[in-house]
């Protein structure tokens, strides 16, 4: 299916697009819109054919202030040089989570997710900012359906994914009137690396509904055309988001945890 709305982006500058979510707004993106200047912030390189050279890769550790920085500075350049008109599209998708009772391994991890899902987000937002609000463009988040309700065992994960979604909302009523939207987009389990990176099993209480990284990103794009503030993905994420926000907050907690606590790795390494 094709979408217009990201045929209106002169230039889109992404983080995490290597695997998962992330690779497959390249992919699209290049199928539907191949004259968009995509510039990708992660630590690989994405295994994508891109056309007419429009993919540009930054390597960068975005757990890192400097080197997130250096990146975001150079995409923007690079935009002002190869792409100088027309509204831009930032993805802020990278990100991680770990598995286990808080603090795990130890604080350092913890850390490093609070760094990479929240402070790189707020940070790459305020640089590119300036430029968005000059040409106009889009700021999507990517979020889970985690930022719902309290999530036992991914406690830090879920708590930076509920962080997203309040802050989306909060800056978009700052930007309105500005040609800058935020969009918040919240998939449930999807079929990336997440899990193993995490160390948690695929799938949750119904692994039948779990998404693909392309399906994600459909339902995305079509909320990014509609100019929505945040969608959760796919109808069975739907319809559990809506229910645990009509339920005590207590009872969520003892719900989630009771699935959560069954998602640890096997030591046959299910993922």
């Amino acid at each position: 299916m094709s979408d217009l709305s990201i045929l209106n982006y002169s230039s889109v500058i992404l983080t995490g697009g290597s695997s998962g979510i992330g690779k497959s707004f390249i992919s699209r993106i290049n199928r539907d819109s191949p004259q968009t200047l995509i510039c990708n912030l992660s630590r690989r390189e994405p295994d994508v054919i891109v056309s007419n050279h429009r993919l540009r890769h930054l390597a960068v550790d975005l757990g890192r202030k400097d080197e997130r920085r250096k990146a975001t500075a150079d995409a923007l350049r690079l935009i002002r040089e190869e792409a100088p008109a027309g509204p831009v599209l930032v993805i802020n998708n990278a990100g991680f989570g770990h598995y286990g009772e808080f603090p795990g391994e130890g604080i350092d991890k913890q850390l490093e997710i609070l760094e990479v899902n929240v402070a790189a987000v707020l940070d790459i937002s305020a640089q590119c900012l300036p430029l968005l609000r000059n040409r106009g463009g889009t700021l999507l988040n990517v979020a889970s359906i985690t930022a719902f309700q309290p999530t036992p065992f991914i406690a830090t994960y879920g708590a930076t994914k509920a962080f997203l979604l309040q802050w989306g909302y909060s800056l978009n009523e700052e930007l309105k009137n500005t040609g800058v939207n935020v969009l918040t987009v919240c998939p449930g389990s999807t079929r990336t690396a997440f899990h193993s990176t995490a160390g948690m099993k695929m799938g949750g209480a119904a692994p039948r509904f779990d998404q693909t990284s392309d399906q994600v990103v459909d339902e995305a794009l079509i909320a990014l055309f509609k100019r929505r503030k945040h969608i959760v993905t796919g109808w069975s994420n739907r319809i559990m988001t809506t229910v645990s926000r009509h339920i005590p907050l207590g009872l969520a907690t003892r719900m989630s945890g009771r699935v959560l606590a069954h998602l640890r790795k096997t030591k046959r390494g299910d993922a």
